[in-house]
């Protein structure tokens, strides 16, 4: 990991450990106009790190999930660098006191995520990459392996709600999978699944800010993914993108194939 993303690593640790995490289960949920959840401490959070993003980088703009949607379109129409921020991806399970959320950063640059990182204050773990050179657990070297499972072998991360009806109802009667689970952060969920801890993954929509910096992870760290239409996930725009991942090759073309997902060919 070479200095540059070493130095983000730790401005976004100590701002996480200093003003995040006391605030970990204190706070009010407030419910924005699409009903998600927010709280006083992704504000906090984000306007922390845009402050400090400026001043190390003065000429790239920050785009935070916490700020209005038109803002985040004029950042994602114009062809300029971005950071992509999600202060907190998973905060009901903040607010809730349940351990389970993480801070994700991507840069963006000539319609791709170029560096990323996704932090886990819980268990002290922040995923990195950067885009031609490899991902990393806490500045260690990330590779997914092949798992030498199959398909119903595996243990699978798949939110639900947010796919089409059909196909829900089809994976919970069927039950391709060994087991299930679904934890509620995006981007820690992409990550553990390019550190082997899942081997399947499935959502139907996610935001960019969600999805930018874990993408580049699992990417780099030899994991796959497309979307449920076989389209790249990355899209530089605020429409929601699903997701069907999985930690090698293998398990990829059986997973899209269960999922229907079309091939190049169809």
């Amino acid at each position: 990991m070479d200095t540059e993303l070493a130095q983000l690593q730790q401005c976004l640790i100590d701002t996480v450990q200093q003003h995040l995490m006391p605030l970990f289960n204190t706070v009010s949920r407030q419910y924005k106009h699409d009903g998600s959840i927010v709280t006083v401490a992704d504000k906090l959070v984000q306007n922390i790190l845009a402050d400090l993003l400026q001043q190390k980088y003065p000429h790239i703009k920050l785009l935070g999930e916490e700020m209005p949607p038109t803002q985040q379109a004029e950042l994602l129409a114009s062809n300029e660098p971005i950071w992509c921020l999600d202060p907190i991806d998973g905060t009901s399970n903040f607010a809730s006191g349940m351990p389970y959320f993480s801070i994700s950063l991507a840069l963006i640059e000539n319609g791709e995520t170029t560096l990323g990182l996704v932090y886990d204050p819980a268990l002290d773990e922040c995923f990195t990459a950067k885009k031609g050179a490899g991902a990393w657990l806490n500045g260690q070297p990330l590779k997914a392996e092949v798992s030498g499972l199959s398909l119903d072998q595996t243990l699978a991360l798949i939110d639900f709600k947010r796919l089409p009806k059909a196909l829900a109802q089809r994976l919970v009667e069927e039950k391709p999978y060994g087991s299930q689970r679904n934890f509620g952060s995006v981007a820690l969920e992409l990550c553990w699944l390019a550190a082997g801890r899942a081997q399947l993954y499935l959502h139907g929509r996610q935001q960019i800010w969600d999805y930018a910096a874990a993408q580049l992870i699992i990417s780099e760290a030899g994991a796959f993914a497309c979307t449920l239409n076989n389209e790249v996930v990355f899209s530089r725009s605020l429409m929601p993108r699903s997701t069907c991942a999985a930690s090698d090759e293998n398990l990829f073309a059986a997973w899209r194939d269960y999922l229907h997902v079309p091939r190049c060919d169809d």
